[in-house]
């Protein structure tokens, strides 16, 4: 019997990486079987490409790789994980806690393309991920909503002012606002359970946030 894929989706800076890895803690407690899988694996061959997109090696702007393209780079990653790590777990009934998925390839390919092409890309994404390459389906989608001032102020933070850190995502301010109009519309469309990251111009804090979290992976389990 499979086992349950929870993602944890959203932009930059949104705390993806913590809240993932405190739902896991909280679902181990619980005596679950679970794990946590991150995406792109940056440590493995697979991202290769990943790695030299990122860092501008098939040009410096999002835009110089189509959003076919690049979408392909982080499938194949993601399949190879499958294949050699991951996979079995899931298929013996573990749960997965995924940072990033094939929803990061909607949320950041979409903002490459038109708005009437969105529809058309995203048949074709998760045709190509879930279907052709047979990836396991989401069973809930978890995304961070964070206003994009908020998440520079965060990623400025987290590379102590040093803009040259950042990769060709995250250094393109108008890439950046299309991803974020890109992710609303990929909640509403998909039905992914949408946590707010802030009240008021305000964070709130990991523990606030990490309770919605828990309660939204509490009804699927």
């Amino acid at each position: 019997m499979a086992g349950k894929l929870i993602v944890i989706e959203g932009l930059d800076g949104s705390g993806k990486a913590t809240q993932a890895k405190r739902l896991a803690a909280a679902l181990s407690d619980q005596g679950r079987k679970v794990r946590e899988i991150s995406f792109p694996n940056y440590e493995s061959d697979s991202s290769a490409l990943v790695r030299m997109y990122l860092a501008g090696a098939f040009g410096r702007e999002p835009g110089d790789v189509n959003a076919y393209a690049a979408s392909s780079f982080y499938a194949v990653d993601r399949y190879a994980g499958m294949k050699q790590d991951w996979g079995a777990f899931y298929e013996e009934g573990g749960i997965l806690i995924a940072d990033r998925y094939t929803t990061s390839n909607a949320v950041h390919q979409c903002c490459k393309l038109l708005r009437e092409d969105w529809d058309r890309y995203l048949d074709w994404l998760f045709e190509f991920e879930y279907g052709k390459l047979g990836l396991p389906t989401p069973a809930l989608v978890i995304y961070l909503r964070l206003e994009i001032e908020t998440s520079q102020k965060l990623m400025s933070g987290r590379y102590h002012g040093d803009e040259k850190k950042k990769d060709i995502h995250e250094s393109n301010m108008e890439y950046l606002y299309h991803a974020h109009e890109a992710a609303d519309y990929c909640a509403d469309q998909f039905g992914w359970r949408t946590i707010g990251c802030a009240e008021n111009g305000e964070l709130r804090s990991i523990e606030d946030i990490g309770a919605d979290v828990l309660e939204a992976a509490g009804r699927i389990l």
